[in-house]
């Protein structure tokens, strides 16, 4: 080859290199300038949300989708000049972590104490925590009023499910009257009742006449349980005037040897009254489901001392409930609108009847009680002032009586209406009972009562096995002309008479139709056999 021809071959090579040498540093810069401004955008990104997008494709009219579910459009990049990075720090460097946040500050709220109670405690396997009224102000000394410390204790134990209010042992808490409500309360509270709990007796801590001292409204699944005592102190309303309440309508049977009964009379006039003439129920629940009351006793309260109405699951047991047999209306147990009910294994002392079951009642199971002294276990009275009362499905079993005015008893007035239907009456033993057997379809309360012909009606109603002693009439069937009691039946009554300070009766009946089941001591043979030939058809009205 020539040397010219060298030449021009190393010419034209050297321009080739050239040439692409020139497309490469283009392309190398387009590449350069991309990703500078990838980096810048990214950058962008990080600063504005606070956190990194790397690893997250974005496309390039800006459009992104955040955690809101919305969209929004980002800014156009800004193309500033990066500050430079920080310098990594030496190996093995430990970094400080931030200062802790300083303590909030904690304003008092009115009514609980400006010291904050100490953290409850954790009971039970971690299943409960107590909030303990010492913890909340309470003294306990039997004088200062506890009244806003129970209600702080229970203001804190109702925000936690399963808690435990708790009133401990060895201690006397006056509390005036306080409402438990609970239409906010977590389920399930406890009450834990350790030690005392005391009434006031001046009048003014009841503000002109309250119905209840203690409350429990609208609770689910709440427990009042425990060795501790509520005593409602109740002798200074007793003593106020003791003979201006309402009479037991039975009272009229009872007719002492050698003269004729009268009715009491008032001893004091109203201005004499030192406390207010509504008398307060002692521990009442209203409207509440899956209540329990067990192991404590209530004493002397001023009226009822321990009130359902208006609550399904109820379970009284292991209970003990006292008060003089003189003192007027302190009822036992007062159920009333309530249903599945169930009360055994308690003793019963009182001024009234030992359980009182009222209109609204069903599904009732009463067992193994001891009453005495007292009115007896009563369905009533219902039907006063022409309303429309309801019960049906009790049963009463298992139960001793001594010294008791009644036994097993049903009272209606004259011009009510509804039923009474499906009664059991079983293993009853009285002892010196005056009336161990009533059904008084007559019932007044007061000096004269207005006649009616319209009647609660009765139905289905079961004695078995009632034997003991009694001391006036063993039994006294008093039903409507126009209603008549039907399907009473009889077995295995067995009742003997102990000759005390009054007349003696026989059994005695009036438009009651039934059974005997079997022979009874002494015979009844008032009970008319089958069903009345014409017996008044019920109404709607009538019929529950």
């Amino acid at each position: 080859m020539s040397r010219l021809s060298m030449k021009n071959l190393n010419y034209m090579l050297v321009i080739a290199i050239l040439i692409w040498c020139s497309s490469f540093e283009s392309c190398i810069a387009r590449r350069g300038k991309h990703w500078r401004h990838t980096r810048a955008f990214s950058s962008s990104l990080y600063k504005k949300k606070g956190k990194s997008y790397y690893g997250h494709s974005h496309s390039h009219n800006h459009n992104h989708n955040h955690h809101g579910g919305g969209s929004s459009k980002s800014k156009p990049p800004t193309h500033k000049k990066s500050s430079p990075s920080p310098p990594n720090p030496p190996p093995y460097t430990t970094i400080p972590p931030p200062p802790p946040p300083p303590p909030k500050s904690h304003k008092p709220k009115v009514g609980v104490p400006s010291t904050p109670p100490p953290p409850p405690k954790d009971c039970n396997g971690g299943h409960s925590i107590i909030f303990n009224v010492l913890d909340f102000g309470a003294k306990g000394d039997g004088s200062t009023d506890d009244t806003k410390a129970f209600q702080a204790t229970w203001g804190a134990a109702c925000k936690v499910e399963a808690s435990t209010m708790l009133v401990p042992a060895d201690y006397t808490f006056y509390v005036g009257p306080i409402s438990f409500s609970g239409p906010y309360c977590k389920p399930s509270i406890v009450f834990q009742l350790d030690g005392t709990i005391i009434a006031p007796t001046n009048a003014n801590a009841w503000c002109g006449g309250l119905l209840q001292w203690l409350e429990f409204t609208k609770l689910v699944g709440i427990t009042i349980q425990g060795k501790g005592v509520i005593d409602g102190r109740g002798s200074v309303w007793w003593e106020d005037q003791p003979f201006d309440n309402p009479i037991d309508g039975e009272e009229k049977l009872i007719v002492p040897l050698n003269h004729t009964w009268k009715p009491p009379v008032p001893v004091q006039s109203a201005m004499g009254r030192k406390m207010p003439s509504i008398k307060p129920t002692a521990l009442r629940f209203y409207g509440s489901f899956n209540a329990v009351v067990t192991g404590i006793t209530i004493q002397n309260s001023p009226q009822c001392h321990l009130k359902f109405d208006n609550c399904n699951e109820v379970l009284v047991h292991d209970v003990s409930i006292s008060s003089p047999g003189n003192s007027p209306n302190t009822d036992g147990i007062h159920l009333q609108n309530s249903k599945n009910v169930m009360i055994h294994t308690s003793n019963l002392a009182c001024g009234d009847d030992c359980i009182s079951i009222q209109t609204g009642c069903s599904n009732v199971f009463v067992h193994d009680v001891n009453c005495g002294p007292g009115h007896g276990i009563s369905i009533g009275s219902l039907g006063k002032d022409n309303t429309r009362a309801c019960v049906s499905n009790i049963t009463v079993r298992d139960v001793n009586m001594h010294n008791t005015m009644n036994g097993v008893r049903i009272k209606t007035w004259q011009g009510g209406s509804g039923s009474v239907q499906g009664v059991l009456f079983s293993n009853i033993q009285v002892s010196e009972v005056q009336l161990p057997i009533v059904i008084d379809q007559f019932y007044c309360d007061k000096r004269t009562c207005t006649n009616h012909t319209s009647a609660v009606s009765l139905e289905g109603i079961n004695y078995d096995r009632i034997k003991g002693t009694y001391t006036v009439k063993p039994v006294h069937f008093a039903c409507s002309d126009s209603l008549p009691c039907v399907d009473v039946s009889l077995n295995k009554v067995e009742l003997k008479p102990v000759q005390q300070q009054y007349h003696l009766c026989n059994p005695f009946c009036w438009q009651t139709y039934g059974e005997l089941r079997s022979p009874t001591v002494p015979t009844i043979d008032c009970l008319q056999i089958g069903k009345p030939s014409s017996n008044r058809i019920q109404t709607d009205h009538d019929i529950c």
